[in-house]
């Protein structure tokens, strides 16, 4: 998932490349952790997780119209269509015909899926009210609901964001800590892959000898800035002349993510009801020197390529759109097809605080990450910039996700 400051939950305990997401309880805490919520939910039922178990389901006629009247058209029509757009135009490559060769879901095709966007669009630019819209809707699709984790429908919800940091891209007493590009040979690297550990140091400046070296694409002048980037799999960079540099995800060494906020956690250095990204930060601010024994326990490390600066770009080699796209497990869940999520969305109010409402939205599925895996967990793409980070650590909550069909 895009170039992200990540102060979402996401950076905390799971993560790689756009839309990963961390999340916990409840969004009045932000940037925490959304494993608590994926565990807390998961525990409820294995039935999800099992690979005979379809991840969709047909809802009958009678289940459907407490959804439809709840889909409206958006006040700003021109972000959903251009969404819609970008689905089509993966829909018509190569790579979209080999990723529905093998959709689990019988019915749910590559073609019924573009017909179903091209209809969409004539709905959202042509119909005159809501009211047209959802009649459309109900009398010319059908919806597929999610198993959710538990078989019953419930999905965990996170936000992720683009972030944006400053950068040089040459090295300087300020900037020293780089990130690279992808290596030419990684495909050939001997497995196990080197551990950040042996990439790059404990103090993450010791790369000039070793594989890494001359693969230096940019220099942050914060380690833990780096490393957050690294969580996202992609940022925009404000550089020292002023320019906007955009990076993405190139590819990574083969281990698991290993959460630092967890880590700090099970250390005793931060309490468990006081994770958050802003307090992990501050703990680093504190105690600079254990960046070098907490940083390297993640040993997957992410390479990037220079994007341009424009929107941050999906797992479908799309643009992603604020609002309106979505990541998730495209091993389960239709890749670029039209989704209806129904969340509790936080809002800020007027008095400075923040409030949540029960929304459902269309959206495109144009997303994944390593961190959202089976038909339970869903991370919404909410922008750019210090707004949507505030916005994407709050959204940690349970809903639902249904997706659009023309009927047969």
């Amino acid at each position: 998932m895009g170039s992200w400051v990540w102060l979402s939950n996401a950076l905390l305990s799971a993560g790689l490349g756009a839309g990963l997401s961390l999340a916990i309880s409840g969004f009045m805490l932000p940037l925490v952790e959304a494993a608590e919520v994926e565990a807390a939910v998961s525990e409820q039922s294995s039935t999800a997780a099992s690979p005979a178990v379809l991840p969709l389901r047909p809802l009958a006629p009678g289940d459907n119209d407490e959804i439809w009247a709840e889909l409206a058209l958006p006040s700003d029509r021109q972000a959903l269509l251009q969404a819609i757009h970008y689905s089509l135009t993966y829909l018509a490559t190569p790579k979209a015909a080999a990723d529905y060769q093998a959709y689990p879901v019988p019915g749910i095709t590559r073609d019924r899926v573009w017909r179903s966007l091209q209809r969409l669009r004539q709905l959202v630019t042509h119909s005159p009210d809501d009211q047209a819209l959802q009649s459309a809707l109900r009398r010319e699709f059908v919806l597929y609901e999610s198993i959710g984790t538990d078989g019953e429908g419930t999905v965990a919800y996170t936000g992720y964001f683009e972030p944006q940091y400053r950068a040089s891209t040459v090295p300087t007493a300020e900037y020293r800590y780089p990130l690279y590009r992808r290596p030419p040979t990684l495909e050939s690297w001997p497995q196990p892959h080197p551990t950040r550990l042996e990439l790059e140091g404990s103090d993450g400046l010791s790369s000039g000898q070793g594989p890494l070296a001359g693969l230096e694409l940019v220099w942050l002048a914060s380690r833990l800035e780096a490393f957050l980037v690294q969580v996202q799999g992609s940022a925009k960079l404000e550089l020292t002349n002023g320019d906007i540099m955009s990076v993405g995800y190139a590819g990574r060494t083969e281990y698991p993510y290993t959460s630092i906020g967890r880590a700090l956690v099970n250390d005793g250095k931060i309490a468990p009801d006081d994770l958050s990204l802003p307090n992990v930060i501050a703990y680093f601010e504190a105690n600079p020197a254990d960046l070098d024994r907490y940083l390297p326990l993640n040993e997957r490390f992410i390479f990037f390529r220079e994007g341009d600066s424009g929107a941050p770009t999906g797992s479908l080699s799309v643009p992603v759109t604020a609002g309106y796209s979505i990541a998730t497990d495209k091993t389960l869940l239709p890749p670029g097809a039209i989704a209806a999520i129904q969340l509790p969305l936080p809002y800020p109010t007027p008095q400075g605080s923040w409030a949540s409402r029960l929304t459902t939205r269309l959206v495109l599925d144009q997303d994944t990450g390593g961190a959202i895996l089976g038909p339970g967990r869903v991370d919404l793409f909410v922008g750019s910039g210090a707004a949507a980070g505030e916005l994407a650590g709050r959204i940690n909550t349970p809903g639902r996700l249904y997706y659009l069909l023309l009927r047969p």
